[in-house]
């Protein structure tokens, strides 16, 4: 991503490589509190832009996947670990990546991790179950799964 930016979704969403994905988000204001310091809430929201988009840049539409059966479709987070090293500062331009490591049954492991001018500033590792539209458990689709492996160079 260099050069300058015609707009369209793709360099909204980021990029895909060597089995990552990579989205440049900046810091705001509203990122911060009174000193200027990101708060430690909104690392989530960098983190779930960070999984929607790659979602995205792997072709998979979230908004459809609620009508691809009579079941329905939704991801749910379960589990987060997260890892503050270091904080993130107004005006900062941030990269978050993100990749598959898991992708089985009805849950996926994501990796996950925020950096700053090359320095690591946030680690994650985030267990996503796959729902129902009524909420319950449900097996991820085979070719769902592939497409989250695949993009790091395995086979489901």
């Amino acid at each position: 991503m260099t050069g300058k930016s015609d707009g369209n979704s793709a360099d909204l969403s980021g990029w895909l490589e060597d089995g990552e994905h990579h989205l440049r988000q900046r810091v705001y204001y509203e990122d911060t509190d009174f000193s200027g310091v990101v708060y430690h809430a909104r690392y989530l929201h960098f983190l779930e832009r960070g999984r929607t988009d790659y979602l995205r840049c792997l072709g998979v539409e979230q908004r459809t996947l609620h009508t691809i059966d009579e079941e329905g479709l939704a991801f749910a987070v379960h589990h987060m670990d997260l890892k503050f090293i270091r904080p993130a500062r107004m005006d900062d331009i941030l990269e978050i990546t993100t990749k598959t490591t898991r992708a089985t049954g009805a849950r996926m492991v994501l990796e996950q991790t925020i950096s700053a001018a090359d320095v690591l500033l946030t680690t994650a590792t985030v267990t996503v179950v796959v729902i129902n539209k009524h909420g319950r458990a449900r097996r991820m689709p085979d070719d769902l799964a592939a497409t989250l492996l695949q993009a790091r160079g395995e086979e489901a």
